[in-house]
């Protein structure tokens, strides 16, 4: 599966809640996500329309690492329709 080429912030937001991630702050440009699922996991993400393609695939690396899942099996559960 490709990376989404037009993914804004708050989509990936909503989809990482699907995963069991919160707001737990924002500061200016920037947002920050927690989870607790298998352990404490923060993960902080930029404001933007649409976040840039290398980005998204650094925090979906990260988020797939945290899980323990390839990141395409994340990118599947994140944004299937």
């Amino acid at each position: 599966m490709r990376i989404p080429r037009d993914l804004s912030a708050q989509e990936l937001v909503k989809a990482l809640e699907k995963m069991g991630y919160e707001v737990t702050r924002r500061k200016g440009s920037h947002i920050r996500l927690t989870t607790m699922e298998q352990g404490e996991h923060h993960v902080t993400i930029p404001d933007h329309a649409a976040m840039r393609v290398g980005t998204l695939s650094g925090i979906l690396g990260d988020i797939a690492e945290h899980f323990g899942i390839p990141r395409d099996e994340l990118m599947e559960e994140l944004f299937r329709k």
